[in-house]
């Protein structure tokens, strides 16, 4: 049984936010087609998502690989919108940045060349990371807006912890966003922070994990960014989003700008956490 708001497609079902995603978009009322990726020698249980309500009905799960960009294209046919969420995370560096890179950014062009051949999406939501803007050579103060970028010779010269997602996220998205510029696809970019919160994955989330062990002591870090967001944006010119760091509401932030283009295209959208977006003023305010 279709959805009566369609089909639509998320990455990398199986994780933190792509479950979420998966749920909430099955409780507004549309069919969805998730990916997740093939180990045969760990099959996953993925009860936890075909026991979500409504999945039995309007539930599809794919398997797919970023290594392999033509194996999202079954999952994207027929969709009307996309939300990318899978992405590689290696913060143990057990490979190259430069691999780790490749296939972030292979995988995310092959899966919007999906969209764009499809004729049918209308819409990608692409996941992005709040540290594909906060890493620089210099402090930039309390306010970042859509001109900021992290510094990819900065991170490879200071070498942080995970410094290979943190330019893998950078360099991705600003090829889907060139990508989105070149070929007309509509593509916002939503770049959450420290994500917490509830979780219906099996597994404790990593940034789940570290929140816990910050509250109890069990280890320290260093330089997290907590941020608070203000946005301030027009649905009809929207590009490239900054939000805070609850799963619940990153999960309906990104619906909710799916559904902005169906539904309030002339609708002025201020909610809770937003970001950078073209031909607008954004302001990000940190604390």
């Amino acid at each position: 049984m279709e959805g009566e708001k369609g089909r639509v497609c998320v990455t990398g079902g199986s994780g933190f936010i792509g479950s979420w995603q998966v749920m909430r978009l099955l409780d507004h009322g549309y069919s969805v087609n998730t990916t997740v990726r093939s180990d045969p020698e760990n099959k996953k249980d993925l009860s936890f998502l075909t026991s979500l309500p409504g999945a039995s009905a309007r539930l599809k799960i794919f398997n797919a690989d970023l290594s392999n960009p033509e194996s999202f294209n079954a999952a994207i046919e027929g969709c009307i919108g996309l939300f990318h969420v899978a992405t590689p995370v290696d913060f143990q560096d057990k490979e190259p940045e430069e691999v780790v890179t490749k296939r972030s950014i292979d995988g995310a062009l092959g899966i919007l060349k999906a969209c764009l051949n499809s004729k049918t999406v209308k819409r990608v939501v692409y996941t992005s990371s709040a540290s594909a803007v906060q890493l620089g050579k210099e402090e930039d103060g309390e306010q970042l807006d859509e001109s900021f970028w992290s510094d990819i010779d900065y991170i490879k010269a200071v070498k942080p912890y995970g410094g290979s997602y943190m330019i893998s996220k950078t360099l991705t998205e600003r090829a889907v966003l060139e990508f989105s510029e070149k070929y007309g696809l509509d593509v916002v970019t939503v770049i959450p922070s420290f994500v917490v919160g509830p979780f219906i994955c099996p597994k404790l989330p990593g940034s789940v994990q570290t929140t816990l062990s910050m509250a109890f002591g069990m280890y320290s870090l260093k330089n997290v960014f907590e941020s608070k967001v203000q946005t301030y944006c027009k649905a009809s010119s929207l590009n490239h989003v900054l939000m805070q760091v609850t799963l619940i509401n990153l999960a309906l932030l990104s619906i909710h700008l799916w559904c902005m283009w169906m539904m309030l295209p002339e609708h002025t959208f201020s909610f809770l956490n937003i970001m950078r977006q073209k031909g607008d003023t954004i302001v990000l305010q940190m604390s």
